[in-house]
C-alpha cells in the first residue's frame, strides 16, 4: 500500500566505504589545524619586506581560523559539550580561547603589513592556535571519538558551513 521512499528510516546513519569525499570531523579539524600551522609558516618564512606576500598570507590565515572556529561553534562544539562531564570546561575553554583569536584577526585585518605590530601579533596569533590546537587535539578529539560521535555526518556539517563563510573585509 505504500510507496518506497527514497530515503527510508532503515537506511544506515554511515556513508558506503568510500568515504574519499566524506571526512570526519576530527579528521576536517585536524586537517584544518595542519594547513593553517603550514601558512603561519609560510607567513614565518616570508623576508621582512615581503609586505605583499605577508598580507595575502595573513588574510589567508584569517580567513581560514574564521571559517574553522565558525563551525567549530555552531557544529562541533555543541556536540561534544552534549556529551557533558569533563568536555564542558573543554568546550568553555575553547571558546575563550576563540574568542582571543578573533580578537587578535580583527586587529590584524585593519592592519598594514608595514604597521609596527603587523608581524608581531600573526606571531601572537600563531602561538595562541598551536596552544589551542594542542589542547583540542589532546584532549577535545580523543573524548569525541570516545563518546561514539557520528563524526562522518559532523564533519559534512562542518564542510558545509565553511563553504558559506567568508571574511567581512572590505579592501
Amino acid at each position: 500500500m505504500s510507496t518506497p521512499s527514497k530515503s527510508s528510516p532503515a537506511t544506515p546513519q554511515r556513508i558506503p566505504t568510500d568515504t574519499s569525499h566524506a571526512m570526519d570531523a576530527v579528521a576536517l579539524l585536524t586537517q584544518d589545524h595542519e594547513n593553517v600551522k603550514a601558512l603561519f609558516e609560510q607567513f614565518e618564512a616570508s623576508g621582512d619586506k615581503a609586505y605583499a606576500n605577508k598580507k595575502k598570507l595573513a588574510m589567508k590565515i584569517c580567513l581560514e581560523l574564521t571559517k574553522h572556529a565558525t563551525a567549530e561553534e555552531e557544529i562541533f562544539y555543541p556536540a561534544v559539550q552534549a556529551i557533558g562531564g569533563e568536555t564542558e570546561d573543554l568546550v568553555d575553554e575553547a571558546q575563550v580561547e576563540h574568542a582571543a583569536a578573533k580578537e587578535l584577526i580583527a586587529q590584524i585585518l585593519s592592519m598594514d603589513p608595514h604597521d609596527e605590530l603587523y608581524d608581531a601579533k600573526v606571531k601572537v596569533l600563531s602561538e595562541q592556535i598551536e596552544h589551542h590546537v594542542q589542547e583540542e587535539e589532546g584532549e577535545m578529539f580523543p573524548k569525541a571519538r570516545e563518546a561514539g560521535l557520528d563524526l562522518i555526518a559532523l564533519g559534512e556539517a562542518i564542510e558545509a558551513r565553511k563553504a558559506e563563510i567568508e571574511l567581512p573585509v572590505s579592501q
